[in-house]
Protein backbone atom coordinates (compact mmCIF):
# COMPACT_ATOMS: atom_id res chain seq x y z
CA UNK A 1 0.00 0.00 0.00
CA UNK A 2 1.41 3.76 -1.03
CA UNK A 3 2.01 5.75 1.90
CA UNK A 4 0.36 9.03 2.09
CA UNK A 5 2.65 12.16 1.37
CA UNK A 6 2.36 13.96 4.66
CA UNK A 7 2.54 17.47 3.03
CA UNK A 8 1.07 19.66 0.08
CA UNK A 9 0.68 22.35 -1.88
CA UNK A 10 -2.33 24.39 -1.39
CA UNK A 11 -3.27 25.40 -4.93
CA UNK A 12 -5.27 28.48 -5.71
CA UNK A 13 -7.71 28.55 -8.52
CA UNK A 14 -5.48 28.68 -12.45
CA UNK A 15 -8.60 29.02 -14.28
CA UNK A 16 -9.50 32.04 -16.10
CA UNK A 17 -11.37 34.90 -14.17
CA UNK A 18 -15.41 34.35 -14.24
CA UNK A 19 -17.32 36.76 -12.66
CA UNK A 20 -19.02 34.39 -10.22
CA UNK A 21 -19.71 35.71 -6.59
CA UNK A 22 -21.66 32.45 -5.54
CA UNK A 23 -20.90 31.70 -1.77
CA UNK A 24 -20.09 27.65 -2.61
CA UNK A 25 -17.30 28.83 -5.03
CA UNK A 26 -13.70 27.56 -3.83
CA UNK A 27 -10.57 30.12 -2.96
CA UNK A 28 -8.47 27.58 -2.02
CA UNK A 29 -7.67 23.52 -1.36
CA UNK A 30 -4.86 21.58 -0.11
CA UNK A 31 -4.77 17.84 -0.24
CA UNK A 32 -4.68 16.17 3.22
CA UNK A 33 -3.84 12.53 4.54
CA UNK A 34 -6.14 10.06 4.33
CA UNK A 35 -7.74 11.07 1.43
CA UNK A 36 -9.10 14.42 2.66
CA UNK A 37 -8.94 17.88 1.49
CA UNK A 38 -8.85 21.40 3.03
CA UNK A 39 -11.03 23.91 1.61
CA UNK A 40 -11.85 27.62 1.71
CA UNK A 41 -15.33 29.28 0.24
CA UNK A 42 -15.39 32.57 -0.98
CA UNK A 43 -17.68 33.74 1.43
CA UNK A 44 -15.00 32.90 4.57
CA UNK A 45 -16.39 29.25 4.90
CA UNK A 46 -13.72 26.90 5.95
CA UNK A 47 -14.21 22.80 6.44
CA UNK A 48 -12.87 19.44 5.39
CA UNK A 49 -13.99 17.10 3.03
CA UNK A 50 -13.29 13.21 3.58
CA UNK A 51 -13.40 10.84 0.83
CA UNK A 52 -11.50 7.77 2.15
CA UNK A 53 -14.58 5.58 2.15
CA UNK A 54 -15.81 6.88 -1.52
CA UNK A 55 -12.33 6.10 -2.90
CA UNK A 56 -12.00 2.76 -1.32
CA UNK A 57 -15.47 1.62 -1.75
CA UNK A 58 -16.30 -1.05 -4.28
CA UNK A 59 -19.07 1.21 -5.90
CA UNK A 60 -16.29 4.29 -5.88
CA UNK A 61 -17.30 5.17 -9.78
CA UNK A 62 -14.56 7.69 -11.30
CA UNK A 63 -13.75 8.18 -7.95
CA UNK A 64 -11.71 5.19 -7.80
CA UNK A 65 -8.64 6.82 -10.10
CA UNK A 66 -7.96 8.98 -6.72
CA UNK A 67 -6.84 5.83 -4.82
CA UNK A 68 -3.73 6.24 -6.28
CA UNK A 69 -2.79 9.01 -4.23
CA UNK A 70 -0.40 10.50 -6.44
CA UNK A 71 -3.49 11.48 -8.72
CA UNK A 72 -5.49 12.36 -5.31
CA UNK A 73 -2.62 15.07 -4.18
CA UNK A 74 -2.77 16.34 -8.00
CA UNK A 75 -6.27 18.09 -7.12
CA UNK A 76 -6.88 21.80 -7.76
CA UNK A 77 -9.37 24.52 -8.69
CA UNK A 78 -10.96 25.12 -11.79
CA UNK A 79 -13.85 27.77 -11.88
CA UNK A 80 -13.84 27.61 -7.79
CA UNK A 81 -14.66 23.75 -7.83
CA UNK A 82 -11.87 20.71 -6.78
CA UNK A 83 -11.10 18.76 -9.76
CA UNK A 84 -8.61 16.45 -10.52
CA UNK A 85 -6.98 15.29 -13.91
CA UNK A 86 -9.39 12.99 -15.88
CA UNK A 87 -11.90 15.86 -15.26
CA UNK A 88 -13.00 14.13 -11.81
CA UNK A 89 -14.65 16.88 -9.71
CA UNK A 90 -16.79 17.51 -6.55
CA UNK A 91 -20.11 19.48 -5.99
CA UNK A 92 -19.34 22.41 -4.79
CA UNK A 93 -22.73 23.92 -3.47
CA UNK A 94 -23.30 20.29 -2.02
CA UNK A 95 -19.70 20.35 -0.20
CA UNK A 96 -20.23 24.20 1.25
CA UNK A 97 -24.11 23.77 2.55
CA UNK A 98 -22.27 19.87 4.72
CA UNK A 99 -19.96 22.22 5.63
CA UNK A 100 -21.76 25.05 6.66
CA UNK A 101 -23.49 22.63 9.15
CA UNK A 102 -21.37 20.35 9.84
CA UNK A 103 -17.29 21.00 9.48
CA UNK A 104 -17.02 18.52 7.57
CA UNK A 105 -18.34 16.81 4.18
CA UNK A 106 -18.15 12.89 4.62
CA UNK A 107 -18.14 10.96 0.66
CA UNK A 108 -19.25 7.73 1.80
Amino acid sequence: MPTMRQTSIAKKDTAPRINCTASWRLTKVKSLPNYKLEVYFIDGTHGYVEMSQRVKSANAGVFAALKDIKIFNQVYLEHGTATWPGEIDLAPDAMHDEIMRHGVWILK
